[in-house]
């Protein structure tokens, strides 16, 4: 009779249990999805200050050897290959002298592109000699 018992209890205690691996789950859940949200800031972090320095070595590249507008070539080459979404300010300067220099400020978003940005500027700064033939 007291096998029979613990028979039965044991067969109640496992049918508890059923549910506990969904609750844990649950109870997880959160957590998770906060460490994959925290995960994908910090790529997004890292592709902006990527996309401001590569930018950057594009837009003093074409203001050196620009025929033109060393301005306007600083700034093209610069919003070239900056997706759309990234808000993007550059500033390119010393098209007479030696050294031509550009400055690609781009602001971090947060999450999403296009949406809302954090208070975090990525900046990439790039200097070049001026190879323009005006320039000697």
């Amino acid at each position: 009779m007291n096998l029979l018992r613990a028979d039965v209890r044991g067969d109640a205690r496992s049918r508890s249990d059923r549910g506990q691996t969904a609750i844990e789950f649950v109870g997880t859940l959160p957590l998770i999805l906060l460490t994959l949200a925290l995960l994908w800031q910090a790529g997004l972090v890292c592709y902006t200050y990527i996309l401001a320095g590569n930018a950057a070595d594009k837009a003093v590249r074409a203001a050196a050897v620009a025929e033109g507008d060393p301005g306007a070539a600083c700034e093209r080459a610069a919003r070239e290959d900056v997706p759309g979404a990234w808000s993007t300010t550059v500033y390119c300067g010393g098209g007479s002298g030696e050294l031509v220099t550009a400055t690609v400020r781009i602001d971090v978003p947060l999450l999403f592109p296009g949406a809302f940005s954090v208070p975090m500027h990525a900046t990439g700064e790039a200097k070049a000699r001026n190879e323009r033939r005006d320039a000697w």
